[in-house]
């Protein structure tokens, strides 16, 4: 199994930055990708980014430019600076994971809120 937690999220202005980190801990080594995903108000959840294990990544359009998934193996740690925040990124963010294997996402953390004021 695996635990997430993330941290980082808060009130910025329009405009601003934020960091959010992902930690993850126990069966770690049966993980192949993580991702960060957020879901608004009344919305569905959608994808923000992924990073594979080879470094790759993919990004949603609407965050291409702005937001950079990164991530620190040996604190088992993952990233997203997210930069030149509209309010339409109000949301709350999910670390996500998959297990090797797997077509989808196995592991969830609790999320953190984002919220952009205009």
């Amino acid at each position: 199994q695996v635990q997430l937690v993330e941290s980082g999220g808060g009130l910025v202005q329009a405009g601003g930055s934020l960091r959010l980190s992902c930690a993850a801990s126990g069966s770690i080594r049966s993980i192949d990708l993580m991702g960060w995903y957020r879901q608004a108000p009344g919305k569905q959840r959608e994808l923000v980014a992924i990073i594979r294990k080879s470094g790759s990544t993919n990004y949603a359009d609407s965050v291409k430019g702005r937001f950079t998934i990164s991530r620190d193996n040996a604190k088992n740690t993952v990233f997203l600076q997210m930069e030149s925040l509209k309010p339409e990124d109000t949301a709350v963010y999910y670390c996500a994971a998959r297990r090797v294997l797997s077509t989808e996402m196995n592991y969830w953390g609790k999320g953190t809120l984002v919220t952009v004021s205009s």
